[in-house]
Formats: structure tokens, C-alpha cells, sequence
């Protein structure tokens, strides 16, 4: 069976895909940035006697990722699949975000990524076999008012996957960009925390409103982490391979209805409107109830 590294595993998409690759029989090397931190993994190796072993790398620090990907290859002789899941949330409008925060954003939801990706690919391209598997979001698709730095930060690892699929197709090594929907994960939860840091002034309040409308319905009926980690692990294991994977209705849904968007029109959303108001363009667009 295959030797998987995951990054971000302490909780939500990383703790279920490292779960998921585990319960299959692959040997599953999870990373966290502080091992005694990873409650909910450790109890769920203990109790299932998985094989997964928790490694420290913190994605944002050159030498955690280098000292984590030695261990690993130390340890297995190899690797096969990497998941780069590791990633943190950001709301809040373009100007109102403090520039240290949107840096943090890319440290880790980019950086984090292909600092990852560059200390495995020697070995990939040695073995000429392997999978690096992005986990993005819908948001390298679709980007709304008041979530720019995170879009953004999606955005670009999305142009560097495509960029490295193609680098690395000699090689036999599989790229794949997961993109889920609204997942119940705690990255809303830090996210809202990190708004609260920074409230938005006036001038933006009305678009933040409106996002976090948007999460907060989602939220109702969430797509499962554990949906997320089947979509990763089919990424890694179909013979029939794609470039991205939506995962979610809601993603489904909403990348669908974008297209049909012209990018005039998705300006013009951000017009002054009610709530009310701005609930029925988005239900019109999209052809669900998305608010109410």
C-alpha cells in the first residue's frame, strides 16, 4: 500500500482523510505542528489500531517541513501521496485586512503548500510515481465580497497546480485540486475569531454581513469532512484522473451558477441593495435558497 503524508491532521478534512487513508490499509505519516495537540487523531489510532504515525511539521517554517519529510522517508523509505490540507481561514474587506494577516493567509494556505511540494517532488521524481493532491476550496473559483485574501490565497495555489501538473506529467506524478464547499470544519470557527480581531468599519459592513449569511446557512446542512477525504482518496487512486474535484452540493451549485455569471454582472452584486433584496438576486442566480 501506499505511504501518504497529510498536512493540517489535528482536525476537520486532515483528521478525516488521515483516518480514511489509514482504515484502507495505507501507511499514513500525519502531520501537525504539535503532536500532543492531535487529541482526536491519537484516540482514533489507539481505539482502530491504525497505521498512522504523527509527524511535526509545521508548514509555515522551512525546517520543520524539511526535518518532517526526512523522518518520514527515514521511516518508510519512500512517499507516495501528499496532501497539502494544512490551511487557514480570512474574512474581511480587501482594505480593512491588515496586511500581517493577509501574509499569514498565503504563508499557509499557499506557501505552506508548495514549501511542502518542493521538499517531496525530489523524491517523487526518483521513484517517477507519486500524487500531490491541493486542497483548495470553492473559493479558488469563486471570489465574494469580503473574503478576498483567502480567495486569493486559493487562487493562486489553484494557477500553481495547474502549472505543476504539467511540470510534473513526465514523471508519472499526478497533480489534483480538491475544492470543497462549506465543510463543518473548526476553519470557521478560527475564521470568526479572526474577524472579531479586526471588526469591519462601516464603509464594508454589508458585505462581511452577507458572507457570513452565506457560511451560516451552508452551515445548516454541511457537507462532512469524511466526504472530503473519499473525494481526496478517489483523486489519488482513479485511473481515470481530473485536474480539479468539487466537493459538495453547495459547491456544485455555486460554481455552476458563477459561470453563468458574466463578470459584470458578479460585480454589480455588490451594489447597494437590502438583504432582502440581495437574498433574491443570489436565489435567482443560483436556482436554490440560499439565504432564507
Amino acid at each position: 500500500m501506499s505511504v501518504v503524508v497529510i498536512t493540517g491532521t489535528s482536525t476537520g478534512i486532515g483528521l478525516e482523510s488521515a483516518l480514511h487513508f489509514a482504515r484502507k490499509g495505507h501507511a499514513v505519516y500525519a502531520g501537525v505542528r504539535n503532536p500532543e495537540t492531535a487529541n482526536e487523531l491519537t484516540r482514533a489510532v489507539v481505539e482502530e489500531h491504525l497505521p498512522v504515525t504523527p509527524v511535526t511539521i509545521d508548514v509555515n517554517d522551512d525546517a520543520s517541513v524539511q526535518l518532517g519529510v526526512e523522518d518520514v522517508l527515514r521511516r518508510a523509505g519512500r512517499i507516495d501521496v501528499l496532501v497539502n490540507n494544512a490551511g487557514i481561514s480570512c474574512s474581511g474587506a480587501t482594505e480593512e485586512v491588515p496586511l500581517a494577516t493577509a501574509r499569514q493567509v498565503f504563508e499557509t494556505n499557499y506557501f505552506g503548500a508548495i514549501r511542502m511540494t518542493q521538499a517531496v517532488l525530489p523524491t517523487m521524481r526518483a521513484q517517477r510515481s507519486g500524487a500531490v493532491i491541493n486542497v483548495t476550496s470553492l473559493a479558488g473559483r469563486v471570489a465574494m465580497a469580503a473574503h478576498g485574501h483567502y480567495t486569493a490565497s486559493k487562487h493562486a495555489l489553484e494557477a500553481a497546480s495547474e502549472a505543476l501538473a504539467q511540470e510534473v506529467y513526465a514523471f508519472n506524478i499526478r497533480v489534483a485540486i480538491v475544492e470543497p464547499g462549506v465543510i463543518l470544519t473548526p476553519i470557521f470557527a478560527k475564521g470568526k475569531q479572526a474577524a472579531e480581531d479586526h471588526p469591519p468599519t462601516p464603509v464594508y459592513a454589508d458585505h462581511l454581513r452577507r458572507l457570513r449569511m452565506f457560511f451560516q446557512k451552508q452551515l445548516q446542512q454541511p457537507t462532512s469532512p469524511t466526504v472530503v477525504a473519499e473525494a481526496i482518496e478517489h483523486a489519488v487512486t482513479t485511473d481515470r484522473p481530473q485536474l480539479r474535484y468539487l466537493v459538495g452540493e453547495d459547491a456544485r451549485i455555486i460554481a455552476k451558477g458563477r459561470r453563468q455569471t458574466t463578470d459584470e454582472e458578479w460585480v454589480a452584486t455588490g451594489r447597494p441593495m437590502t438583504d432582502d433584496e440581495y437574498c433574491d438576486v443570489m436565489c435567482r442566480r443560483y436556482g436554490v435558497d440560499l439565504y432564507r
